[in-house]
């Protein structure tokens, strides 16, 4: 019976090290730099007020990602599974309060970034079609956005469900993609006739002040947002412990030289007023170079970026749903593995179709972002705290290393992140409470699987 038992379990397929150190650093590349990059200049200009507050604000922002990413690292290494903050959570506080943040993950954080993201790659595709694939208000898909959008989901539930090192060669493929055209229509910015005596410029409607700074933190932090998502995949990565601590902080280190980079290009070509006044500040730095045609070559830009982070997103996504099934705690049909691809095939597909139920539902996509965003750092941080418990649980656990890696990193992002919690939840009261609720909805969930499981 025993030897019977032991021979099955060895048939049940499982996730495969597929994923070297090139694929786990263009998860991390290709999942952060999305749109924000595009966009959150003209934000952190009209917050900030001066191109010297700005860069601070970049940097202060990177050094807080950093941080989060060195402790990511710690964690990744010590505990190579599939499932990220899932993991930590459960080992370090308890089976349900790793399933309240595996439940929040699998019901809403990464559905609600699918439809969000393959909207927006709708609505950039919109510039080259005569159809209409937004409303007016810009806050619904007509029925030819909503069929593009099911199409994107598609196609990325596709790639990753025939296998991860598919998914990984397409999500490395596409970030070196990326990463050439951000490279060269910096470049072209930089040839739009602009001046250096820009960065010295002001915004004077500017918020300012120590609230604008914090502001611009804030979306800084915004687009340096998405690293934690290597570490849902971490089973699938060969040598964790080099090459997760290698992916996340040179990627961080490359997304942040890249963002300085575009950050330096929209200055130099834009004057601080119309770089706070502009809808897409690097679209209108290349206008003044290519002319309109100079919309487009950005407008193509950003759909390369948002279908790597988007890969990425449904890449990692799965794996949290994964993780809770094969523990018991969630829909057993979750756990299963692909006998051919090696994929929790069924986990990829009930994950892209929450995201279609969330583009039929419609509404205003910034909302699912807000929605999203107070979960997704409480988890973020609640998953840091963790290696304080099993650090204090068993040193020896905890690689040996210096001071600023174990206990400084942490100790410092949790830290940074706590006002941006309270921010986030205090200027987006009623999503932030929706978030809250969603999470506690987890609850009875949680003990009917468990009641379920004693039967």
């Amino acid at each position: 019976m025993n030897n019977a038992g032991v021979q099955d379990e060895k048939k049940i397929p499982g996730l495969l090290r597929e994923l070297g150190a090139a694929h786990a650093a263009s998860i991390v590349v290709g999942v952060v730099i999305g749109s924000g990059i595009f966009l959150v200049p003209a934000e952190m200009m009209r917050a900030a007020g001066s191109a010297k507050l700005v860069y601070l604000a970049w940097i202060v922002g990177g050094i807080f990602s950093f941080c989060g990413a060195v402790t990511y690292a710690e964690l990744g290494a010590m505990k190579p599974q599939a499932g990220g903050e899932y993991v930590y959570i459960r080992d370090a506080y308890g089976p349900l309060a790793g399933f309240l943040c595996g439940w929040t993950w699998t019901i809403v954080i990464k559905p609600a970034s699918l439809a969000a993201i393959s909207t927006g790659i709708v609505q950039v595709l919109g510039s080259f079609s005569s159809l209409l694939f937004l409303t007016v208000d810009g806050t619904h898909l007509t029925r030819s956005g909503q069929i593009m959008a099911f199409g994107v989901v598609f196609l990325v539930s596709g790639i990753n469900y025939v296998g991860v090192r598919r998914a990984g060669n397409f999500q490395l493929v596409f970030t070196i993609f990326k990463i050439a055209l951000i490279i060269a229509i910096s470049a072209l910015a930089f040839t739009s006739h602009g001046t250096w005596e820009h960065f010295a410029g002001h915004y004077i409607a500017a918020t300012g002040g120590i609230v604008g700074f914090i502001l611009a933190v804030k979306a800084a932090l915004w687009a340096y947002d998405g690293w934690p998502d290597l570490n849902m995949v971490a089973e699938e990565v060969r040598d964790p412990e080099r090459n997760i601590p290698l992916a996340l902080v040179g990627g961080l280190i490359a997304i942040g030289a890249l963002y300085m980079l575009v950050n330096a290009a929209v200055q130099y070509a834009l004057p601080a007023p119309a770089l706070a006044n502009s809808s897409s500040p690097m679209s209108d730095a290349v206008k003044i170079a290519l002319g309109n045609g100079g919309a487009a070559v950005v407008a193509g830009a950003i759909i390369v970026s948002l279908i790597t982070s988007l890969n990425g997103i449904a890449m990692s996504g799965a794996r949290m749903a994964f993780a809770m099934s094969r523990d018991g705690n969630f829909f057993s049909s979750l756990a299963k593995v692909h006998p051919r691809f090696h994929t929790p095939h069924v986990a990829i597909a009930i994950q892209g179709l929450l995201s279609v139920i969330f583009l039929l539902i419609g509404g205003n996509f910034q909302q699912l972002f807000t929605l999203a965003l107070f979960s997704e750092w409480l988890s973020y941080v609640t998953a840091s705290s963790a290696l304080f418990v099993f650090k204090t649980a068993s040193s020896g656990s905890i690689r040996p290393g210096p001071f600023w890696r174990y206990p400084l990193a942490p100790a410092l992002f949790i830290l940074a992140s706590a006002p941006l919690l309270y921010y986030t939840f205090s200027s987006n009261l009623k999503n932030s409470a929706l978030g809250s609720l969603v999470i506690l909805a987890g609850v009875p969930v949680y003990y009917a699987f468990a009641l379920r499981r004693k039967v």
